[in-house]
């Protein structure tokens, strides 16, 4: 992992970690990636993935997948946590950013409480 990345990493992990309680499970943590899966199965009988950070070439992705189903969750987002959005429910980073971190620390956390929910 680069040097460069690894503070966004750590701090984007444990955004993620934060949020696993019952009915959430780690499924993979490794120095540069942790995926982090329901209990709750889809159709095929696989449980259904709730997020993941990954150290990629060129930045440090944070995924969300609850914002699939939920599309609404975004609407009140701060124009700079937007601009890090690539595609419905990735958020890229180069390097740590707390506010924006806080930020998407809420949502992870929003997203836990639907997802316990369902």
């Amino acid at each position: 992992m680069s040097q460069d990345f690894k503070p966004a990493f750590e701090k984007l992990q444990a955004i993620m970690l934060d949020v696993v309680s019952s009915g959430l499970m780690i499924t993979e943590e490794k120095p540069d990636s942790l995926i982090v899966k329901s209990e709750r199965l889809d159709k095929k009988g696989q449980p259904i993935w709730f997020g993941t950070v990954a150290v990629k070439k060129s930045y440090v992705a944070y995924h969300l997948l609850t914002l699939y189903d939920h599309p609404e969750l975004t609407e009140g987002l701060s124009a700079e946590l937007q601009v890090r959005r690539q595609g419905k429910n990735c958020f890229n980073f180069k390097k740590a950013d707390d506010a924006l971190f806080a930020e998407l620390a809420a949502l992870t956390k929003v997203a836990r409480e639907i997802e316990s929910k369902a």
